[in-house]
């Protein structure tokens, strides 16, 4: 039987593991039939804590849906670190993780997380790529996962899974892919998106470095200054803040919810 704990992140839903004692041996398909939300526990991806091995206090694992291990996950880290939080008993001490990305660092404010993240690269602006037999302006950045973003007019009507999945696959960004945002502006500082992820395959609730991808363009786009504001399908806002150094941004920060949903054991 095995113990697990089930968290959201603005909507972004994930299974939760300890496995600081490293006896856990899931492979990609005991994962993916543990996201499925039919066969399983239901999620877009599987966080696991192991112990540090390069400066952080834990090792953070992140799976998406698929059972394919990924660099990172904004919405995931905030759970990852309220979770570490919980069964390490550090009392909303900060902390650090290491992740395939680089190491994140997590403060505690009340019920949100402030996550700083790593340092996003390969940023190209006003892309031409054909979708679906349409000339598209596609930008992209590496925000620790790698993302396009495009901007429309009506979010609401976007068609967010035929695009994004053209878009995700899209012989641009071979061989990796790429996670897609769609996003609008609301005011100066406040953007409104919509996601397609890769390794889920769908369009998810959030997602965190899809949140800061999209901050990032629009602030290059429009020139606003920062915080960016980012409203996201499953409801909630998140703030995103940087300091920019010419075109380098430094001290990327994500600050938002994670919340317990349940705990349980399930057969595997």
């Amino acid at each position: 039987m095995l113990n697990f704990t089930k968290m959201n992140g603005a909507g972004n839903d994930f299974i939760m593991l300890d496995n600081r004692d490293m006896t856990l041996g899931l492979g990609t398909t005991g994962i993916s039939l543990l996201c499925d939300r039919h066969r399983g526990i239901g999620a877009d991806g599987m966080l696991v804590i192991e112990p540090a091995n390069n400066g952080g206090d834990f090792r953070m694992r992140y799976y998406n849906a698929d059972g394919k291990e990924a660099e990172m996950c904004g919405n995931g880290a905030r759970c990852f670190a309220r979770f570490v939080d919980r069964i390490d008993k550090r009392g909303g001490k900060p902390v650090t993780f290491e992740t395939m990305a680089g190491l994140v660092a997590a403060d505690f404010h009340d019920n949100e997380i402030e996550l700083q993240l790593c340092t996003p690269t390969d940023l190209t602006m006003s892309e031409s790529i054909e979708i679906n037999g349409q000339a598209t302006t596609v930008h992209s950045i590496n925000t620790g996962v790698p993302h396009a973003v495009v901007v429309v007019d009506d979010i609401e009507h976007s068609d967010v899974c035929r695009d994004g999945a053209a878009i995700r696959h899209h012989q641009h960004f071979q061989p990796s892919g790429t996670n897609v945002n769609f996003q609008c502006a609301m005011d100066s500082n406040t953007i409104a998106i919509r996601t397609y992820e890769r390794g889920v395959e769908d369009e998810t609730l959030a997602c965190g470095t899809g949140m800061v991808a999209s901050a990032i363009v629009h602030e290059r786009l429009s020139g606003t200054g920062t915080p960016i504001y980012v409203r996201v399908r499953g409801g909630d806002t998140l703030k995103v803040d940087w300091q920019r150094e010419g075109q380098t941004y430094t001290n990327v920060t994500l600050t938002g919810p994670a919340d317990f949903v349940f705990e349980g054991k399930i057969d595997v």
